[in-house]
């Protein structure tokens, strides 16, 4: 699943991490965000996705995926 969110000010970052470490994906609009505030929501999703071992990736200006990391099969 993955969840569309368009934070309107930083406080709006528990809504990211809270979506992103319930498993689902998050694509987060932050185009009415000016760009101070964006750089930190970016710089937490950052530090999140890494610690989390996921991936973040840049889909267009100022928008942003996170997603959690493939599940490699392993061996039985």
């Amino acid at each position: 699943m993955v969840k569309t969110l368009h934070p309107q000010n930083y406080a709006d970052v528990y809504h990211v991490g809270d979506y992103f470490r319930q498993g689902n994906s998050v694509l987060m609009d932050l185009s009415a965000l000016p760009n101070a505030e964006a750089r930190q929501l970016v710089d937490f999703a950052a530090g999140m996705v890494v610690a989390r071992e996921g991936s973040m990736e840049r889909v267009a200006s100022k928008v942003f995926l996170l997603t959690h990391p493939k599940e490699e099969s392993k061996p039985r």
